[in-house]
């Protein structure tokens, strides 16, 4: 299938084009990448929403919960078409991934406004694997309104989703342990709506109690910074106080009011100029990780055969430190490995 067909055929709604290509976007297909060339002016409607959080706390239900409520609206609003992107990790051993929010979320299937898929990290850190923001765009362009996309749970190394959201979702629970590790993890600094699931569990006063308290001594300061960044003036522009909510996702209780913090953030984005400062940062973020991975490409393509290895050998043998071997590779003083 050539790219012309997979966006006329896309655009049109077919879903089994629409997973074809995100499959071989995952597997780096240059025919994928002409297609989603075609289909990114079609892209930039969607609002893009992160859940990220550690592990055991209920994302995956939360996400299921969320997409539910899109679809079938309490208020009698009308339905949003929503997609969800849930990447899991990879073994290091063995390649593989259990993908299990295919499991999780099987009660969505059936619904035509909806559409789940499952990613692997493939090694990738951060939280995403290395083909997420593709599959977002493709998704975009597929007019989904609403795209959720879960993160590992992996803890201290997730925090690309902030880059890759318009909304970051920020997931705990009671009884996991020392809040000071969400502190340390970075998570509350990316969060721009808090989530403690699981709220009718013992200790979720307490738990609520803390991140209220960590919240107030950093999140007015770093929104004004965010403000600033979008070109507003500090004194003029309103500051995004981080909401606290306390849904129980296993039951749905509490899933319209998260929604409505995540469409007033939406509308908080939009209203301050931030939406467009938050686009910037996405695609710069895009460009730079594409030129690395480019320019690591054409480098090795271009290097002598062995000149890695010989660098490499003289690191080990401390001959010379790591940093002036790169120096001395990107001069091209590594002809060949040495005898």
């Amino acid at each position: 299938m050539s790219g012309n067909d997979f966006g006329r055929r896309i655009l049109a709604g077919e879903r089994l084009a629409l997973a074809r290509l995100l499959t071989r976007l995952e597997n780096g297909d240059p025919e994928g990448q002409a297609a989603l060339a075609e289909l990114y002016p079609h892209t930039g409607r969607a609002h893009l929403v992160g859940i990220t959080g550690p592990p055991g706390v209920g994302k995956s239900t939360l996400v299921n919960s969320l997409a539910r409520h899109y679809r079938q609206p309490p208020d009698g609003a009308e339905p949003r078409t929503v997609a969800v992107v849930a990447v899991d990790p990879t073994s290091p051993f063995t390649g593989g991934a259990i993908l299990g929010d295919r499991i999780r979320m099987r009660d969505l299937a059936g619904d035509p406004g909806v559409f789940i898929r499952s990613m692997a990290t493939r090694g990738a850190l951060g939280g995403l694997a290395r083909a997420t923001t593709q599959v977002i765009q493709a998704l975009d362009a597929a007019g989904y309104k609403a795209i959720l996309v879960e993160t590992v749970g992996a803890g201290q190394s997730e925090v690309d989703i902030a880059s890759a959201a318009h909304t970051t979702v920020v997931v705990e629970a009671p009884g996991m342990g020392d809040e000071v590790q969400a502190i340390k993890a970075g998570l509350l600094e990316i969060a721009d709506v808090l989530v403690v699931n699981k709220s009718d569990l013992p200790g979720a006063e307490n738990t609520l109690r803390a991140l209220r308290g960590m919240l107030g001594l950093a999140h007015p300061v770093r929104r004004g910074a965010n403000s600033r960044s979008a070109g507003l003036a500090a004194s003029d522009a309103p500051i995004w106080i981080t909401p606290i909510l306390q849904p129980v996702a296993g039951s749905g209780g509490g899933i319209p009011a998260l929604l409505e913090a995540i469409d007033s953030h939406r509308v908080y984005l939009a209203a301050t100029g931030e939406l467009a400062g938050k686009e910037r940062a996405r695609a710069a973020a895009e460009l730079e990780a594409g030129l690395r991975e480019a320019l690591m490409h054409g480098w090795r393509a271009a290097a002598p055969d062995g000149a890695f290895e010989a660098a490499l050998e003289r690191v080990l043998a401390r001959e010379i430190a790591p940093l002036a071997a790169v120096k001395m590779l990107v001069a091209g003083e590594f002809a060949r490995r040495r005898p």
